[in-house]
């Protein structure tokens, strides 16, 4: 008897059967307009472009433009690319444009649908942000669409590490920009770092579609990004715990690798204790509960997850000397990532490669924050319905499976379990020889390097030849994927399995065209792309004959989306093809999830050596615990989110207040209201509410006063008058400041004026956003510990992070009062004193110590002098001319030739400061 839920689907469809359905009329409106599109010359599209820009201005909806649009992008794409999108895939278009995720299986053409919501959305004048996961398809996307783009009278861009910001800031002002999310992000940090507004990137967070959405908005949102300077070289401390690490024994900690936490035994500490005696690290009677040890214990817990948590080969590989990560979901490598909290560096001192100083925040921010400032986002992949709670809770978007063009014709076997790995190698070799002596093409998935080389090399011995595809060769990727598709080809490769690129039967034509012109460059390119099509389409009915694509894969993955995505390779547009899984009780998802019920079945069974369990009953329970896992991994996300949440609000609040201040033409309202309310500040602490006159602190007014506010005003006198109470007093200071602060102004001029408390502004908020960062990191990894007192840490942390931002921004109000009140112009006398000695010197600083000191309707925001007559703020330039000379090899633009001086050192450019308040200053 059918249940009540499935019945009903029987009857109405599912949610996602009644979406699709939605789609039809709009669908069939678009195909009605075909023929007129197709009218129009090349002109004419881009006509229609314009047409369609003026009517949007005009009032109308991009719903309402969307047929037309749609009709005019399907007829660019077919002149430009020669492919003419299928009705599934405007479907997937019109769900995109929605704000929905999009799931497309591999090979339907994502990155075609992508074009015609990104045109749509791009009407409105505003750019539209196509996210992808690596640059490589950035800069392949950008290419190959923006054929079409340019058709119809569009320009798209592309962003890339190694970009000039003069060429960068060009591509954001395209109207279709492809970059990976690690760019944008960075970008968005950099841009809130920015003096001037003219110098930011993003203009706007409008409209985003993030290309393999589950990866970029999943896999990757766990890691946040972020903009560090450099702070105290501590590579000494990390060598000599690392000589500790690999001494200890299984008695001296404890590993929970479902946590992926290990700890320190009682036996462990004492063993410890001892050896850091030893080398000098502890103090004799000093044990590592004692407060001075704090530092030496984080070090110490860092160097034991180094080196048995982190494994080389499958979490980090050393390249160039360098520590590598590998992202565990794609099988990518992680350039320019680094782990925080000197784990980064307990790894380098593991593997013997040079430490890099540990460093501190300057800004950061999650993916999942970041994307969650766009007015609307959406997504395409291929598996994203296992996620779609995720999803939808996170960052409000729906998952719509779109249908496919042709029925799927792939064959997906149930998983066979073997008791060892060894049975399960050779029965993979077996399966691989026999489906290779009929031709068929073969992709067999690993979920490490190690097991991917280990593979290449039971199949070197069988002398079964094949190609390797992991993070040691991704250089090769696109080239690697290409090939898995010919006749008898043998691929190896990681989870990253050439997500973006098709494995097409029979190879990629395309390629081979380019080749064969390569081999014969004078022949002629349509004979040579005939012959090639007519060898290519024979190949590919061989291999359609011997059972297409045979994804085999040596493991199942803590998410089955990961799963779903090496499946996917294979079957694209109805194509045959074939899906195995070889699993043993010696895999980690097996041994750490619960093998023990299913050795027991085993037993049970009998099962010889070399036999496997083979049973949809054992896929089901699988895949019940990849979905613990799963929901797992969600909480913990979520929890993190909710932590960063708290800083995400205080970040806006800066961020936002920077902006206006960039693009203020005038601050002094927000400078007066900040030295009004520090008065106000210092009237409430030395004359209290309700206080009598003999309560007041009037000798400590006075010098506070001339300390923040650089006036010199009877306030002792004043506070022995008749009459004068808190009201009084605060106005005569408001007064006697105002009038000190427009002598100032008067004396720089209104134009420096404004840029000097543009400049101040700006560096007190960063300064201090900076600070926060730090004292928000600390307090976040401390706040746990509430739980034990049965308070709840994250109100805990919601509480005092409030407390520690108020805190913030009264101390900001302070430093930019104290700084402008004691900013004042430098004298001739003090001038012709810096210019003797640059003169002395560095000659040749004098230049530009002669530019920095132009007059102020040429160089305004460099007129200016520091507090107390000291040489001009602006940078180390003019710092660099008060004392000593430069160190050996130091050049002013080349940070590589400052050594790595701590940042209590003197600076090496010979200023006679330190080296944090000079060229190390975190600016």
């Amino acid at each position: 008897m059918l249940g009540i839920g499935t019945l009903a689907k029987k009857v109405f469809g599912t949610h996602n059967d009644r979406k699709v359905k939605a789609t039809r009329p709009l669908v069939d409106r678009i195909n009605a307009l075909e023929p007129d599109f197709e009218q129009l010359d090349d002109a004419g599209l881009k006509a229609k472009t314009e047409e369609l820009k003026g009517r949007f201005a005009g009032g109308e909806s991009l719903d309402d433009l969307l047929p037309e649009a749609f009709a005019n992008v399907r007829e660019g794409a077919r002149r430009a690319l020669g492919l003419r999108a299928y009705d599934v895939q405007l479907m997937g278009g019109i769900f995109m444009h929605q704000g929905n995720i999009a799931e497309m299986k591999t090979g339907e053409g994502k990155t075609l649908v992508a074009t015609f919501a990104a045109y749509l959305n791009a009407l409105a004048g505003k750019s539209v942000h196509i996210v992808t996961v690596n640059e490589y398809l950035a800069k392949r996307d950008a290419e190959w669409m923006g054929k079409v783009y340019d058709l119809l009278g569009m320009r798209a861009g592309v962003i890339f590490s190694e970009m000039s910001g003069e060429a960068r800031s060009h591509a954001y002002a395209a109207d279709v920009v492809f970059a990976t999310n690690n760019e944008l992000g960075f970008d968005y940090l950099r841009d809130n770092m920015k003096s001037e507004l003219s110098q930011v990137l993003q203009k706007d967070h409008y409209y985003a579609i993030v290309d393999e959405v589950d990866s970029i908005l999943i896999d990757e949102a766990r890691t946040p990004l972020i903009i560090s300077g450099p702070s105290q070289d501590r590579s000494e401390m990390y060598r000599t715990i690392d000589t500790v690490a690999p001494m200890l024994t299984d008695a001296h900690f404890e590993l929970d690798e479902k946590q992926r936490n290990v700890t320190f035994t009682e036996d462990g500490n004492e063993f410890i204790e001892q050896q850091l005696m030893a080398r000098g690290l502890l103090e004799e009677g000093q044990t590592l509960y004692d407060p001075e040890s704090t530092t030496v214990v984080h070090h110490l817990n860092q160097a034991l997850r180094a080196h048995k948590l982190f494994q080389k080969d499958k979490d980090y590989i050393v390249r160039d000397g360098q520590i590598v990560l590998i992202d565990e979901f794609t099988g990518r490598m992680m350039h320019g990532r680094r782990l925080s909290d000197g784990l980064h560096q307990a790894i380098e001192a593991k593997e013997g490669v040079k430490i890099m100083p540990e460093n501190v925040t300057l800004a950061s921010v999650t993916l999942q924050n970041y994307f969650r400032l766009y007015d609307k986002l959406a997504g395409m992949t291929g598996t994203a319905a296992t996620e779609a709670e995720e999803f939808a809770e996170i960052y409000n978007l729906g998952v719509v499976e779109v249908p496919t063009n042709k029925p799927i014709a792939r064959i997906d076997e149930d998983d066979q379990v073997y008791r060892s790995a060894a049975e399960k190698y050779a029965a993979m070799i077996a399966e691989i020889k026999k489906a290779h002596d009929k031709g068929q093409p073969i992709l067999v998935g690993t979920t490490s390097i190690e097991k991917s080389e280990m593979l290449s090399q039971m199949l070197e011995k069988e002398g079964i030849k094949h190609n390797v595809l992991n993070a040691r060769h991704h250089e090769q990727e696109a080239q690697i994927v290409a090939e898995a598709g010919h006749l008898g080809a043998v691929t190896i490769a990681t989870n990253m399995a050439g997500r973006g690129t098709d494995i097409q039967l029979g190879g990629n034509v395309e390629l081979k065209v380019l080749a064969a012109l390569d081999e014969n460059p004078d022949a002629d390119p349509a004979e040579l792309r005939a012959a090639e099509e007519a060898k290519h389409a024979d190949e590919k009915r061989k291999v359609m004959e011997a059972g297409g694509l045979y994804v085999i894969a040596s493991e199942r993955h803590e998410s089955r989306r990961i799963d779903n995505q090496l499946r996917g390779r294979s079957g694209r547009q109805g194509d045959p093809g074939r899906t195995s899984f070889y699993l043993s009780l010696e895999d980690d998802l097996m041994r750490i999830f619960g093998s023990d019920r299913l050795e027991k079945v085993l037993k049970t069974l009998g099962l010889q050596e070399g036999e496997a369990i083979i049973h949809p009953w054992v896929n089901k329970s699988l895949e019940r615990a990849q979905a613990k896992v799963e929901g797992r991994n969600f909480d913990m996300r979520k929890q993190l989110l909710k932590f960063d949440d708290v800083m995400n609000d205080q970040r806006k609040v800066i961020f936002s207040q920077r902006h206006e201040i960039m693009a203020a033409e005038d601050l002094n309202e927000i400078t007066t209201d900040m030295r009004h309310q520090v008065i106000d500040d210092l009237i409430e602490r030395y004359m209290p509410p309700r206080s009598y006159a003999d309560q007041w602190d009037t000798e400590g007014l006075y010098a506070a006063v001339i300390e923040k506010l650089d006036i010199d005003v009877p306030v002792i006198e004043w506070g022995d008058e008749d009459g004068v109470d808190d009201d009084v007093m605060r106005e005569r200071l408001e007064k006697a400041s105002d009038e000190h602060m427009a002598k100032k102004a008067a004396a720089f001029g209104p134009e420096t004026m404004r840029n000097i408390e543009k400049q101040v502004l700006l560096q007190t908020i960063d300064q201090n956003w900076r600070e926060h960062l730090l004292t928000l990191e600390h307090l976040r990894s401390v706040i746990g510990f509430r739980g034990y007192a049965n308070r709840d840490p994250l109100n805990e942390y919601k509480n005092e992070s409030f407390q520690l931002f108020e805190g913030m921004l009264d101390s900001l109000r302070e430093t930019v009062t104290t700084q402008l009140s004691h900013v004042r112009p430098m004298s001739e006398e003090e001038m012709a004193q810096v210019r003797a000695q640059l003169a002395a010197d560095q000659p040749e600083l004098m230049r530009d110590a002669q530019r920095a000191m132009a007059p102020a309707d040429r160089q305004p925001e460099q007129a200016a002098a520091a507090p107390n007559g000291a040489a001009p703020a602006p940078g180390p330039t003019a710092e660099a001319a008060s004392t000593g000379d430069a160190a050996p090899g130091f050049v002013e633009d080349d940070p590589t030739t400052w050594g790595n001086p701590g940042r209590n050192e003197k600076c090496p450019c010979g200023s006679g400061k330190k080296f944090k308040h000079c060229h190390g200053r975190l600016t």
